[in-house]
């Protein structure tokens, strides 16, 4: 090694040695982690964007599809003093617990996923507060009321609410989340509250999202792991910070097919790189929890796809056949215990007249 080669190792040594401390810590805040999912955004050939996310909890999470109209009036379920909307937007949603949107798309082709970050800390809420609403309907009032991300990055910045967490059904913990968005054009969003405030990461390199550290600490890990580059090493464990190391090298690693199917199935393919077995158990690491299901939705092709990890079969909703207009009324597909009801292909048809479920709210 030459001198010249030495002066530049040292240069670089001490912003190498603050990414492996950023790193570090990382891999130290996952350990508190409750729960895990994924989250990244494709480009593909064309324009093409497609969106992915996996589930993964420590026990059923009873989720169901549920086709949602338009001119649906809402509130935020936390009170008097909550936030009041009318559904400009028809969406597909998975439930959680059949009491929250954990996961969606929209029919103007918005989608949003909520992960679980346990970092999240939420502004005080009381009479005097912002109108409320309830965490539970939090991905919902996206979903309904705004067609870009851009759009709902400009209305949120101007905190048209306060975000009301509870505990977790059937648990004692309180509800702890981030929540991202993407859209056709491939613009990406993502939302946390750290220390009480609201803050938007807003652009669209924000491709992938898993769960702790802060998103500002993995665009910090990212930039570590570039330096190693994926066909060296990737970080092969089940923690948050190495399943957002091996979804951004993937998804920008596998081919831009001009298939639309292809594109889907090559997404397919990350997503589940980036799970956790089904049943898995880890003595030393509890908070580990298995991949329940995942989703994709084709945003250009308005296509929902769902994946339950008990089922053989992957299937699809095809948003432009659904009929949203306020007369079209409240749809679900069940999906059984644990999502172990088989379905295959187009499951558009499948959907079932319905009673709307309630929003999870502050008891009033």
């Amino acid at each position: 090694m030459d001198a010249a080669q030495k002066r530049s190792m040292q240069r670089r040594s001490p912003i190498r040695a603050r990414l492996v401390s950023l790193a570090l810590a990382g891999l130290l805040f996952t350990e508190a982690a409750a729960q895990a999912c994924t989250r990244f955004v494709y480009f593909g050939a064309a324009g093409q964007v497609i969106t992915a996310r996996s589930m993964d909890w420590k026990n059923d999470v009873a989720t169901n599809l549920w086709a949602l109209p338009r001119g649906i009036e809402r509130n935020g379920e936390v009170g008097p003093n909550s936030i009041k909307w009318i559904a400009k937007y028809g969406s597909v949603i998975a439930s959680g617990y059949d009491v929250s949107t954990t996961d969606g798309l929209n029919e103007a082709g918005l989608s949003v996923n909520l992960l679980w970050l346990v970092e999240s800390e939420y502004p005080k809420f009381d009479a005097n507060s912002k109108p409320g609403l309830s965490i539970a309907a939090w991905g919902q009032y996206v979903l309904d009321n705004f067609a870009t991300v851009a759009e709902a990055v400009e209305a949120l910045q101007k905190e048209p609410f306060t975000v009301v967490t509870d505990a977790v059904p059937g648990e004692t913990r309180m509800t702890t989340l981030h929540l991202s968005m993407s859209d056709p054009t491939g613009d990406s969003a993502i939302i946390e509250y750290i220390g009480g405030r609201q803050v938007i990461h807003h652009d669209r390199k924000y491709q992938v999202m898993t769960n702790s550290p802060t998103f500002d600490q993995q665009l910090a890990l990212a930039e570590y792991w570039k330096q190693i580059g994926g066909t060296v090493m990737l970080p092969g464990t089940n923690r948050a910070s190495d399943r957002f190391v091996r979804a951004s090298f993937y998804v920008n690693a596998i081919p831009k097919f001009e298939d639309p199917n292809r594109a889907v199935a090559s997404v397919f393919s990350v997503i589940r790189n980036t799970s956790v077995p089904f049943g898995l158990t880890t003595p030393d690491q509890p908070n580990i929890s298995s991949t329940r299901w995942r989703t994709v939705a084709d945003h250009a092709r308005k296509l929902y796809f769902f994946e339950s990890a008990l089922t053989p079969n992957t299937f699809w909703v095809d948003l432009k056949k659904l009929d949203f207009s306020p007369a079209a009324g409240v749809r679900k597909l069940d999906l059984g215990k644990d999502q172990d009801h088989t379905y295959s292909g187009d499951a558009t048809g499948s959907f079932a007249p319905s009673k709307p479920f309630e929003f999870l709210g502050l008891k009033h």
